[in-house]
Protein backbone atom coordinates (compact mmCIF):
# COMPACT_ATOMS: atom_id res chain seq x y z
CA UNK A 1 0.00 0.00 0.00
CA UNK A 2 1.17 3.51 -0.80
CA UNK A 3 0.73 6.47 1.51
CA UNK A 4 -2.03 9.02 1.13
CA UNK A 5 -0.98 12.08 -0.86
CA UNK A 6 -2.36 15.53 -1.56
CA UNK A 7 -5.32 15.49 -3.92
CA UNK A 8 -4.33 16.22 -7.52
CA UNK A 9 -6.87 19.04 -7.92
CA UNK A 10 -5.51 20.98 -4.94
CA UNK A 11 -1.96 20.27 -6.09
CA UNK A 12 -2.70 21.68 -9.55
CA UNK A 13 -4.02 24.86 -7.98
CA UNK A 14 -1.26 25.34 -5.40
CA UNK A 15 1.88 23.35 -6.24
CA UNK A 16 2.13 22.11 -9.81
CA UNK A 17 2.31 25.54 -11.45
CA UNK A 18 5.87 25.70 -10.17
CA UNK A 19 8.29 24.93 -13.02
CA UNK A 20 10.24 22.58 -10.76
CA UNK A 21 7.13 20.40 -10.53
CA UNK A 22 6.23 20.37 -14.23
CA UNK A 23 7.52 16.79 -14.41
CA UNK A 24 4.37 15.61 -12.60
CA UNK A 25 1.97 17.24 -15.05
CA UNK A 26 4.19 16.15 -17.94
CA UNK A 27 3.97 12.57 -16.70
CA UNK A 28 0.17 12.70 -16.55
CA UNK A 29 -0.12 14.22 -20.03
CA UNK A 30 2.42 11.80 -21.49
CA UNK A 31 0.50 8.77 -20.23
CA UNK A 32 -2.86 10.14 -21.40
CA UNK A 33 -1.75 11.33 -24.84
CA UNK A 34 0.63 8.39 -25.46
CA UNK A 35 3.55 10.66 -26.31
CA UNK A 36 6.35 12.38 -24.42
CA UNK A 37 4.98 15.78 -23.41
CA UNK A 38 7.13 18.68 -22.29
CA UNK A 39 5.40 21.72 -20.81
CA UNK A 40 6.86 24.95 -22.11
CA UNK A 41 5.00 27.28 -19.78
CA UNK A 42 1.86 27.87 -17.74
CA UNK A 43 -0.45 30.42 -19.36
CA UNK A 44 -2.92 32.65 -17.54
CA UNK A 45 -6.17 33.91 -19.02
CA UNK A 46 -9.63 35.06 -18.00
CA UNK A 47 -10.70 31.45 -18.27
CA UNK A 48 -8.50 30.15 -15.47
CA UNK A 49 -8.38 33.01 -12.98
CA UNK A 50 -9.69 32.02 -9.59
CA UNK A 51 -13.04 33.48 -8.54
CA UNK A 52 -14.84 33.16 -5.22
CA UNK A 53 -17.49 30.97 -6.85
CA UNK A 54 -14.95 28.58 -8.34
CA UNK A 55 -12.45 28.69 -5.47
CA UNK A 56 -13.06 25.08 -4.48
CA UNK A 57 -15.49 23.64 -6.97
CA UNK A 58 -13.30 23.66 -10.06
CA UNK A 59 -9.63 23.79 -10.88
CA UNK A 60 -8.16 24.54 -14.26
CA UNK A 61 -4.74 25.16 -15.69
CA UNK A 62 -3.75 26.26 -19.18
CA UNK A 63 -0.36 25.13 -20.44
CA UNK A 64 1.57 25.31 -23.67
CA UNK A 65 3.62 22.30 -24.68
CA UNK A 66 6.79 22.07 -26.74
CA UNK A 67 4.71 21.61 -29.92
CA UNK A 68 3.09 25.03 -29.35
CA UNK A 69 -0.25 23.40 -28.50
CA UNK A 70 -2.58 24.70 -25.80
CA UNK A 71 -3.41 22.09 -23.18
CA UNK A 72 -6.31 22.81 -20.82
CA UNK A 73 -6.57 20.62 -17.74
CA UNK A 74 -9.84 21.16 -15.91
CA UNK A 75 -10.95 19.33 -12.79
CA UNK A 76 -14.60 19.51 -11.75
CA UNK A 77 -15.79 18.17 -8.40
CA UNK A 78 -19.54 18.72 -8.47
CA UNK A 79 -22.24 17.95 -11.01
CA UNK A 80 -23.00 20.46 -13.76
CA UNK A 81 -25.67 19.48 -16.28
CA UNK A 82 -24.16 21.80 -18.93
CA UNK A 83 -20.55 20.74 -18.44
CA UNK A 84 -20.22 19.63 -22.10
CA UNK A 85 -21.14 23.18 -23.12
CA UNK A 86 -18.49 24.61 -20.82
CA UNK A 87 -15.89 22.33 -22.40
CA UNK A 88 -16.80 23.75 -25.82
CA UNK A 89 -16.70 27.31 -24.50
CA UNK A 90 -13.35 26.80 -22.77
CA UNK A 91 -11.59 25.54 -25.88
CA UNK A 92 -13.14 28.27 -28.08
CA UNK A 93 -12.08 30.94 -25.57
CA UNK A 94 -8.53 29.60 -25.48
CA UNK A 95 -8.39 29.73 -29.28
CA UNK A 96 -9.63 33.32 -29.41
CA UNK A 97 -7.38 34.56 -26.60
CA UNK A 98 -4.23 33.23 -28.24
CA UNK A 99 -4.76 34.54 -31.77
CA UNK A 100 -3.39 38.04 -31.93
CA UNK A 101 -5.01 40.81 -33.93
CA UNK A 102 -3.87 40.63 -37.55
CA UNK A 103 -2.69 37.01 -37.40
CA UNK A 104 -3.90 34.61 -40.07
CA UNK A 105 -6.33 31.88 -39.02
CA UNK A 106 -3.62 29.37 -39.84
CA UNK A 107 -1.79 30.65 -36.75
CA UNK A 108 -4.38 29.29 -34.31
CA UNK A 109 -3.00 26.83 -31.82
CA UNK A 110 -4.20 23.28 -31.46
CA UNK A 111 -6.25 22.98 -28.25
CA UNK A 112 -6.31 19.81 -26.16
CA UNK A 113 -9.01 19.93 -23.52
CA UNK A 114 -8.55 17.43 -20.68
CA UNK A 115 -11.46 17.17 -18.27
CA UNK A 116 -11.18 15.26 -15.00
CA UNK A 117 -14.67 14.96 -13.50
CA UNK A 118 -15.71 13.52 -10.16
CA UNK A 119 -19.35 13.01 -11.14
CA UNK A 120 -21.22 10.94 -13.70
CA UNK A 121 -21.11 13.03 -16.89
CA UNK A 122 -23.51 11.88 -19.60
CA UNK A 123 -24.19 8.20 -20.22
CA UNK A 124 -21.44 5.71 -20.96
CA UNK A 125 -19.76 2.61 -19.59
CA UNK A 126 -16.11 3.67 -19.95
CA UNK A 127 -14.10 5.95 -17.66
CA UNK A 128 -11.92 7.61 -20.34
CA UNK A 129 -13.36 9.16 -23.49
CA UNK A 130 -11.65 10.94 -26.39
CA UNK A 131 -13.37 13.20 -28.90
CA UNK A 132 -12.09 14.89 -32.05
CA UNK A 133 -13.52 16.49 -35.17
CA UNK A 134 -13.80 14.54 -38.42
CA UNK A 135 -15.83 15.34 -41.53
CA UNK A 136 -17.60 12.38 -43.14
CA UNK A 137 -19.22 12.42 -46.56
CA UNK A 138 -22.99 12.10 -46.48
CA UNK A 139 -23.03 10.10 -49.72
CA UNK A 140 -19.59 8.50 -50.13
CA UNK A 141 -19.08 7.95 -46.39
CA UNK A 142 -15.43 8.97 -46.77
CA UNK A 143 -13.43 11.13 -44.34
CA UNK A 144 -12.38 14.54 -45.63
CA UNK A 145 -8.59 14.80 -45.75
CA UNK A 146 -6.09 17.64 -45.99
CA UNK A 147 -4.58 18.24 -49.40
CA UNK A 148 -0.86 17.62 -49.86
CA UNK A 149 -0.30 21.39 -49.99
CA UNK A 150 -2.22 21.90 -46.74
CA UNK A 151 -0.22 19.17 -45.01
CA UNK A 152 3.03 20.84 -46.04
CA UNK A 153 1.85 24.37 -45.21
CA UNK A 154 0.29 23.65 -41.82
CA UNK A 155 2.50 20.72 -40.77
CA UNK A 156 -0.62 18.71 -39.99
CA UNK A 157 -1.48 15.14 -40.93
CA UNK A 158 -5.28 15.34 -40.90
CA UNK A 159 -8.14 17.80 -40.53
CA UNK A 160 -8.79 16.72 -36.93
CA UNK A 161 -5.28 17.95 -36.01
CA UNK A 162 -6.49 21.53 -36.50
CA UNK A 163 -9.60 21.36 -34.36
CA UNK A 164 -9.81 21.05 -30.55
CA UNK A 165 -9.42 17.58 -29.10
CA UNK A 166 -11.23 16.52 -25.94
CA UNK A 167 -10.55 13.99 -23.22
CA UNK A 168 -12.97 13.16 -20.41
CA UNK A 169 -11.84 11.13 -17.40
CA UNK A 170 -14.78 9.99 -15.27
CA UNK A 171 -12.76 9.27 -12.15
CA UNK A 172 -15.49 7.72 -10.00
CA UNK A 173 -16.32 5.20 -12.71
CA UNK A 174 -12.83 3.64 -12.51
CA UNK A 175 -12.89 0.21 -10.80
CA UNK A 176 -9.54 0.67 -9.00
CA UNK A 177 -7.89 -2.11 -11.04
CA UNK A 178 -4.83 -0.64 -12.77
CA UNK A 179 -3.92 -2.74 -15.80
CA UNK A 180 -1.57 -0.21 -17.43
CA UNK A 181 0.34 2.97 -16.58
CA UNK A 182 -2.54 5.26 -17.57
CA UNK A 183 -4.76 3.37 -15.14
CA UNK A 184 -2.13 3.98 -12.46
CA UNK A 185 -2.69 7.70 -12.95
CA UNK A 186 -6.47 7.28 -12.80
CA UNK A 187 -6.03 5.32 -9.58
CA UNK A 188 -4.05 8.22 -8.16
CA UNK A 189 -6.66 10.76 -9.31
CA UNK A 190 -9.36 8.77 -7.54
CA UNK A 191 -7.57 7.65 -4.38
CA UNK A 192 -4.73 10.19 -3.88
CA UNK A 193 -2.40 7.23 -3.50
CA UNK A 194 0.55 5.85 -5.46
CA UNK A 195 1.19 2.16 -4.90
CA UNK A 196 4.79 1.01 -4.54
CA UNK A 197 4.60 -1.05 -7.73
CA UNK A 198 3.33 1.83 -9.92
CA UNK A 199 5.71 2.90 -12.67
CA UNK A 200 3.76 5.53 -14.66
CA UNK A 201 5.61 8.67 -15.69
CA UNK A 202 5.41 11.43 -13.09
CA UNK A 203 4.04 9.30 -10.25
CA UNK A 204 7.38 8.79 -8.52
CA UNK A 205 7.77 12.58 -8.39
CA UNK A 206 4.15 12.99 -7.29
CA UNK A 207 4.76 10.55 -4.44
CA UNK A 208 7.57 12.78 -3.18
CA UNK A 209 6.28 16.30 -3.93
CA UNK A 210 2.67 15.67 -2.89
CA UNK A 211 3.48 14.22 0.50
CA UNK A 212 1.11 15.93 2.95
CA UNK A 213 3.88 16.10 5.52
CA UNK A 214 5.84 18.49 3.28
CA UNK A 215 3.17 21.19 3.56
CA UNK A 216 3.83 24.10 5.90
CA UNK A 217 1.22 25.03 8.51
CA UNK A 218 -0.53 27.58 6.30
CA UNK A 219 -0.74 25.12 3.40
CA UNK A 220 -2.02 22.37 5.68
CA UNK A 221 -4.74 24.69 6.96
CA UNK A 222 -5.78 25.60 3.42
CA UNK A 223 -5.73 21.98 2.32
CA UNK A 224 -7.84 20.85 5.28
CA UNK A 225 -10.37 23.59 4.54
CA UNK A 226 -10.53 22.31 0.96
CA UNK A 227 -11.19 18.75 2.13
CA UNK A 228 -13.89 20.02 4.50
CA UNK A 229 -15.52 21.80 1.57
CA UNK A 230 -15.53 18.63 -0.52
CA UNK A 231 -17.12 16.68 2.34
CA UNK A 232 -19.78 19.39 2.66
CA UNK A 233 -20.56 19.37 -1.06
CA UNK A 234 -20.78 15.57 -1.02
CA UNK A 235 -23.25 15.73 1.89
CA UNK A 236 -25.30 18.38 0.06
CA UNK A 237 -25.39 16.24 -3.07
CA UNK A 238 -26.49 13.21 -1.04
CA UNK A 239 -29.23 15.21 0.67
CA UNK A 240 -30.52 16.53 -2.66
CA UNK A 241 -30.56 13.02 -4.12
CA UNK A 242 -32.42 11.60 -1.12
CA UNK A 243 -34.96 14.44 -1.26
CA UNK A 244 -35.47 13.88 -5.00
CA UNK A 245 -35.93 10.14 -4.53
CA UNK A 246 -38.38 10.73 -1.67
CA UNK A 247 -40.41 13.13 -3.81
CA UNK A 248 -40.55 10.60 -6.64
CA UNK A 249 -41.64 7.88 -4.20
CA UNK A 250 -44.34 10.11 -2.74
CA UNK A 251 -45.61 11.15 -6.17
CA UNK A 252 -45.87 7.51 -7.21
CA UNK A 253 -47.68 6.64 -3.98
CA UNK A 254 -50.17 9.46 -4.56
CA UNK A 255 -50.86 8.28 -8.11
CA UNK A 256 -51.47 4.72 -6.91
CA UNK A 257 -53.70 6.00 -4.07
CA UNK A 258 -55.81 8.00 -6.55
CA UNK A 259 -56.51 4.84 -8.53
CA UNK A 260 -57.21 2.74 -5.43
CA UNK A 261 -59.71 5.34 -4.19
CA UNK A 262 -61.92 4.21 -7.07
CA UNK A 263 -61.95 0.70 -5.60
CA UNK A 264 -63.89 -0.56 -2.55
CA UNK A 265 -60.71 -0.63 -0.45
CA UNK A 266 -60.79 1.24 2.84
CA UNK A 267 -58.54 4.19 3.64
CA UNK A 268 -56.62 1.94 6.05
CA UNK A 269 -55.97 -0.65 3.32
CA UNK A 270 -54.82 2.02 0.84
CA UNK A 271 -52.55 3.55 3.49
CA UNK A 272 -50.98 0.17 4.20
CA UNK A 273 -50.46 -0.47 0.48
CA UNK A 274 -48.98 2.92 -0.45
CA UNK A 275 -47.22 3.98 2.75
CA UNK A 276 -49.26 7.17 2.94
CA UNK A 277 -51.08 8.16 6.12
CA UNK A 278 -54.84 7.84 6.53
CA UNK A 279 -55.02 11.65 6.78
CA UNK A 280 -53.30 11.93 3.38
CA UNK A 281 -55.67 9.36 1.90
CA UNK A 282 -58.74 11.20 3.17
CA UNK A 283 -57.34 14.54 1.98
CA UNK A 284 -56.78 13.04 -1.44
CA UNK A 285 -60.33 11.64 -1.44
CA UNK A 286 -61.75 15.08 -0.66
CA UNK A 287 -59.68 16.73 -3.39
CA UNK A 288 -60.99 14.30 -5.99
CA UNK A 289 -64.68 14.55 -5.09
Amino acid sequence: MGKKLIRFDWAVKKLLRNKANFVILEGFLSELLFEDVKIQKILESEGNRETDEDKYNRVDILTQNAKNELVIIEIQNTYEIDYFHRMAYGSAKALAEHLSLGQAYSEIKKVISINVVYFDLGQGKDYIYKGKTNFEGLHEKDTLQLSIQQKLTFAKKEVADIFPEYYIIKVNQFNDIAIDTLDEWIYFLKNSEVKDEFSAKGLAEAKEVLDIMRLDKEQQYGYNRYLDYLHLKASEALSLRVEAEEKIRKDKALEIAKKLLQSPLSAEDIANYTGLTIVQIEQLRNENQ
